[in-house]
């Protein structure tokens, strides 16, 4: 297979001191070991991080990265491993190891991977890519305790970046116990938005840096309120958990961590992984929902309702 002269330099970079290989759809890539001599092979559960990245307009971007945030957790499987992947080379490794690599964007559409060049991937580019194989696993109970201590983790690490944007802009918080930071301007009056209450809100969302993504506070032409029962899971659940400080009235931010908010996922394209959100909040009205009609009784016999 012919390789690019852009992959091709990579690889002469790449190999410097060290020996790169290729696999046989074209990847470029170099294991470097750690301490351990023990392969993985199927079945095992492996915690790993991976970062892609690319050159944008001439400066590196990353595409998407697990390094800072909670790493990938996967079982392998053989008959599943991609082609022009760094799964293709996973055997050959054991916990400890790292794995760098060059994809070639031209490969992955001659694989039906990439449907079109476009101004991202671009005709003759690459993707760079790293892998870090952190531990190996003996069963699914070991790789949920982790899990769960990577996830509540990175949420204290989301907390205390929105404590430090908080002072930076002067708001004084308040911590839910699941961690939303919420500034209470007003509480208003009546009953508060607890669970099972319905509640009415005119918002704001905006990231740290500003950037507004949704909202209904239109002056020019204000939007119908938002309206849901809390603790229904029917929004995020930053939502759910630092609405409750308000009732009737009542106006404040919440500063929501983004393992409260889209989490690890984002909300492409808008809302990029581990993003903090921030609103800007009105609750316009705080009502107990009116009960829901009971379905008709079935006759015996019969899959229509009684009349």
């Amino acid at each position: 297979m012919k390789i690019s002269t852009t992959i091709l330099g990579i690889a002469l970079l790449l190999a410097g001191c060290h020996q790169v290989d290729k696999t046989k759809t074209g990847l470029v890539y170099k294991i470097i070991h750690g301490n351990s001599k023990v392969l993985l092979k199927q079945g095992d559960i492996i915690k790993f991080n991976i970062e892609y990245k690319m050159k944008v307009h001439g400066k590196d971007s990353i595409l998407n990265s697990t390094f800072g945030h909670i790493p990938a957790f996967v079982k392998i499987d053989t008959a599943s491993f991609g082609k022009h992947s760094f799964t293709e080379v996973l055997l050959q490794c054991a916990a400890g190891d790292k794995i760098n690599f060059v994809m070639s964007i031209d490969t992955l559409k001659n694989l039906g991977m990439i449907p079109e060049y476009n101004e991202l991937f671009k005709k003759g580019g690459t993707i760079d890519g790293r892998v870090d194989i952190l531990k190996v696993y003996p069963n699914d109970a070991a790789v949920n305790a982790d899990y769960q201590k990577e996830m509540d983790e990175e949420k204290n690490r989301e907390v205390k970046d929105l404590q430090t944007y908080a002072t930076k802009n002067n708001i004084k918080t308040i911590q839910s116990p699941n961690g939303v930071l919420v500034e209470v301007q007003k509480e208003g009056e009546g009953p508060k938005a607890d669970s099972g209450m319905q509640v009415s809100v005119y918002y704001k969302g905006y990231m740290e840096n500003g950037k507004e993504f949704d909202g209904n506070m239109d002056t020019s032409a204000k939007k119908p309120a938002f309206t849901f029962v809390v603790g229904k899971h029917n929004v995020i659940p930053g939502w759910d958990d630092g609405l409750r400080y308000f009732a009737k009235g009542g106006k404040g931010r919440l500063l929501v961590p983004a393992m409260l908010g889209y989490g690890p996922q984002g909300s492409p394209p808008v809302i990029p992984p581990y993003t903090n959100l921030i609103f800007d909040i009105e609750v316009s009205d705080v009502t107990t929902p009116a009960p829901q009609k009971a379905p008709a009784p079935l006759m015996p016999g019969s899959t229509k309702p009684q009349k």
